[in-house]
């Protein structure tokens, strides 16, 4: 009988996706900063840069063919992390380096998030498998939660911890820092995935359902499942919309309400907010505790969390026209909690469906959904400057412009709302279970 993870254990991987978040916002967060502000570079600068290392986990289905071909999760979790601590060591010494050579440090920098594309998109995608294939179903959605939430926490304290130690700021000391940190965590994470799971019983386990099929065979195969098919587009189409305000919140709140810095970034915090509050609500209705199975359905929520944010969006738009005199701050939370809702329901989703299918792909189906959401974050982030800077001309209006970009978003998660309906229509459910059907027989019949 295969063993399923325990609470602790499930918390072993949530310290391995901390150390991922913590790596990954040196980059993001810290080195972006002083590339704009210390080194007074071009804002699009890091902004190509973090988009390049989005584009690049467009790999994660190949990394996730290499899980299932293998059996065993860890040693591509291992190796991510490897690749994402020296990505980021590499992008820390290109922040330095510019102090004295832009062009040589730009080009290392480029170098360094390549890595930590490839390093994500390794560990992020088989860490996701490996939770996919050792956790009941009950806990999938609070784990995921679990994990998301220690995620955000690596951002949080990893920023706080750099935030402290750079202070007097030198080039060197920042370099020193940032390595140092990026140490830490890699320590963190090889102590948290020591011995967490048995080669042997991932071997047998999937022995007999991974064939020797190539990987474009394999995304095939998978292509070809209509709940597979659907939900990459969803994801795709969800995460588009859940990043398109990312980059243009702070912004349309500093311009239209004359907001301080110090305002809007308390704004975007109570976003943040929202989003963790979401995200515990739902982990709470799906844990089991409730005996409605109606009630926990994640597509419910996910359905429900896409109207929630497209209504949210919506009212957004018209704060922005000045047609009502609802809160901003209010709003804003409401948006925080309804993507809190749709995103770890859809992630306890993607679990469960990496487990379905005539054959054990969980690792090329966590990649296909990895890839299409990175993708979806790349151009939401891009599209949504984009499209404020060009409303924003059109409509010789700010608050105009503002407003036609969050209607836009509305729209973007209706669209995702929709599609979402077709992973549970009645036809489906019918295909779905003669496939069960067909999976009892040919284990009867291996039997």
């Amino acid at each position: 009988m295969k063993k399923k993870f325990s609470w602790f254990e499930i918390l072993r991987l949530g310290i391995v996706q901390m150390a991922i978040g913590g790596m990954v916002v040196i980059t993001t967060s810290t080195l972006n900063r002083i590339m704009v502000v210390e080194l007074l570079l071009p804002a699009v600068v890091p902004g190509l840069l973090v988009t390049l290392h989005y584009c690049i986990q467009i790999l994660r289905p190949r990394m996730g063919f290499g899980v299932d071909k293998s059996g065993v999760a860890t040693p591509w979790i291992g190796g991510g992390l490897l690749i994402l601590a020296l990505g980021s060591a590499t992008t820390s010494y290109a922040t330095l380096l510019m102090f004295e050579n832009q062009v040589n440090g730009l080009v290392i920098a480029t170098i360094g998030f390549i890595l930590i594309g490839l390093g994500v998109s390794a560990s992020g995608t088989s860490l996701l498998t490996l939770l996919a294939k050792k956790v009941d179903e009950n806990k999938r959605a609070p784990a995921a939660a679990v994990l998301w939430l220690m995620m955000i926490g690596g951002f949080a304290i990893t920023a706080m911890i750099i935030g402290v130690l750079l202070d007097p700021f030198t080039p060197e000391r920042l370099f020193v820092v940032c390595s140092s940190v990026t140490l830490v965590l890699l320590l963190m994470a090889f102590v948290a995935i020591w011995d967490i799971e048995k080669p042997e019983e991932s071997r047998n386990e999937d022995a007999d359902q991974v064939t020797s099929t190539d990987f474009f065979s394999a995304l095939s195969e998978i292509w070809t499942e209509k709940e597979t098919r659907l939900f990459s587009i969803f994801v795709f189409m969800s995460m588009f919309a859940f990043s398109m305000q990312d980059l243009i919140l702070e912004p349309f709140a500093g311009t239209v309400f004359d907001m301080t810095p110090g305002e809007t970034t308390k704004l975007s915090g109570m976003q943040h907010l929202g989003v963790l509050l979401g995200m515990a609500f739902i982990s709470i209705i799906c844990s089991g505790f409730f005996v409605f199975k109606k009630i926990s359905s994640l597509k419910l929520w996910i359905s429900l969390g896409c109207f929630l944010s497209a209504f949210s969006l919506l009212l957004l738009s018209f704060i922005a026209l000045g047609k009502t005199s609802f809160p901003l701050r209010e709003t804003v939370i409401l948006l925080g909690v309804s993507n809190g809702i749709f995103s770890i329901a859809a992630i306890g989703l993607m679990m469960q469906l990496a487990r379905q299918g005539l054959k054990k792909r969980e690792g090329i189906r966590m990649g296909l959904w990895g890839a299409a959401q990175a993708i979806a974050f790349a151009l939401g982030g891009l599209m949504g400057t984009i499209f404020s800077d060009l409303f924003r001309y059109f409509f010789s209006s700010d608050r105009e412009g503002y407003a036609t970009v969050f209607l836009i978003e509305s729209g973007l998660f209706l669209i995702a709302m929709a599609i979402s309906f077709g992973l549970y229509s009645k036809k489906h459910k019918a295909e779905k279970k003669i496939l069960d059907l067909k999976k009892e027989t040919k284990t009867l019949c291996t039997n």
